[in-house]
């Protein structure tokens, strides 16, 4: 049954102060052939039978726990603590909207001021917002910061070649209308893209009075890992030309690896998906933004703060934006409202469970594993991995066959989800497969991938299947 709280009076007073009879004739512009059309539904289901229905269609699918996946490219399967869901579950997350008025919002604000506490920590930075959609909304968001922060006076920004072509391509959605000009990640041969230390030099040189920006990524799209020693190099002479540094970030690598704070980042921009989110077939995710107190005024999104009220007690506030941030798109520093904040709880939960160590420890199994894989790899007769630079949980092979023939034979006669195939986004790299490791792939499954990429490479054809 239906509840309609108006009255029949009610509705009549509504029609008559809009000046229609009917509600029917709100409906006048429609084409009257296209206001009622059939439809073509199915007869109606038990709730038995639609719960059937449904299951059938969700088997249908087949995800990362039912077969052996190696393909990484920006999307990870990490291990999710049982606590996440348990905790994120709670009806007062669940239900918990954007935290203009703190007196009711004290649980929310303070979760949101815990995950800008972490992320700082894990990027080595000084201030982070709370959140953004996705890593790519976020680099468009750091672009545009840097853009305001050297006044709209300098009209380029840097690309370095190997950031996530999906981020890239976000990026130039977002400055289209602007006198913006995006340069540096096209162009590059294959044997340039496999130099990355070769390709950041030429990126220095063309740093010039017109660049706000250079963005680089650690680790980039292909698995790499810049040397942080090289990287404050970059950083002083980005500085010296006047412009911004942006590092797009792997959160789970910083475990690892000397995180962008401490050689000179000036905004750190990443995908959050790894830190207790699941591959939800691709969303939803979440963007981390951090930069410097410096830069603050200039941040988007939302920023909590700590303080106390008048009765000494501490308390937590949305701070430096008022409502106005939000809704007057003339006065915003940025269009972003309503984000994924239950991801970037999420977040908070998963990297309170783990902690520092657990957090290493996580990092370290991904980077032995991937390591692991890739020796095996390498010793294969006709393959070829990429390994003149240090990588984290992926890594670039060059395959003896085309890589979509590769992983259909995996997926149809071995049951593996192989790597991705970078052809697709980089046509230089065609025969070339992105592999990636984390502390989900057991030793077996390791081995299994590499008899079966062995049996692959050594057949010609393979009947039906290849």
């Amino acid at each position: 049954m239906r509840f309609i709280p108006h009255t029949e009076e009610e509705r009549q007073e509504m029609l008559r102060v809009i000046g229609v009879e009917r509600i029917e004739d709100l409906f006048a512009d429609v084409p009257e052939a296209y206001r009622f059309p059939p439809l073509n539904l199915p007869p109606p289901l038990t709730e038995l039978e639609a719960r059937w229905e449904l299951e059938a269609l969700a088997e249908a699918n087949t995800h990362a726990g039912q077969y052996a996946c190696f393909l990484g490219a920006g999307a990870y399967r990490h291990f999710i603590p049982a606590v996440v869901d348990e905790l994120l579950r709670r009806g007062e997350f669940y239900t918990a909207y954007t935290p203009y008025q703190p007196e009711v919002s004290q649980g929310t604000l303070q979760a949101m001021f815990e995950f800008q506490s972490m992320i700082c920590a894990l990027t080595g930075m000084e201030v982070a917002n709370a959140s953004h959609y996705d890593g790519s909304s976020a680099l468009a968001e750091a672009v545009l910061m840097a853009l305001r922060l050297t006044r709209g006076e300098r009209p380029r920004v840097l690309l370095f070649p190997t950031i996530h072509p999906e981020y890239r391509a976000v990026v130039r959605t977002y400055v289209q209308h602007l006198d913006v000009r995006l340069e540096g990640d096209e162009g590059w041969t294959r044997e340039q893209l496999r130099e990355p230390l070769a390709v950041l030099e030429a990126l220095e040189a063309r740093l010039d009075g017109e660049t706000a920006a250079l963005v680089i990524p650690y680790p980039d799209f292909l698995g790499r890992v810049l040397p942080p020693a090289r990287l404050r190099e970059t950083a002083d002479r980005v500085h010296r030309a006047g412009g911004l540094l942006i590092a797009v970030i792997n959160p789970i690598a910083l475990a690892l690896f000397e995180p962008p704070g401490s050689w000179g980042a000036d905004i750190v921009v990443g995908e959050g998906q790894p830190l207790g989110i699941p591959l939800s077939f691709g969303g939803p995710y979440l963007g981390l933004m951090a930069t410097r107190m410096a830069f603050v005024r200039q941040l988007p999104g939302r920023l909590v703060g700590e303080t106390v009220d008048l009765e000494g007690r501490r308390g937590y506030v949305l701070t430096l934006s008022t409502r106005e941030q939000h809704i007057r798109r003339e006065k915003a520093t940025s269009n972003i409202t309503t984000n994924v904040g239950l991801m970037a709880l999420a977040a908070t939960i998963y990297l309170s469970a783990l902690g520092r160590h657990g957090l290493r420890q996580v990092a370290a199994l991904c980077y032995h594993k991937a390591h692991y894989l890739a020796g095996r790899i390498a010793a294969l007769p006709g393959y070829e991995v990429w390994t003149e630079q240090p990588f984290f949980h992926e890594f670039v092979v060059r395959t003896p066959r085309p890589v979509e023939e590769i992983n259909r034979i995996l997926y149809e006669d071995y049951q593996i989800i192989g790597g991705y195939d970078l052809g697709r986004a980089y046509p230089e790299l065609e025969g070339h497969m992105l592999l990636c490791a984390t502390e989900m792939n057991t030793r077996e499954e390791l081995d299994a991938l590499v008899t079966a990429l062995g049996e692959i490479g050594g057949v010609e054809s393979r009947g039906g299947s290849g």
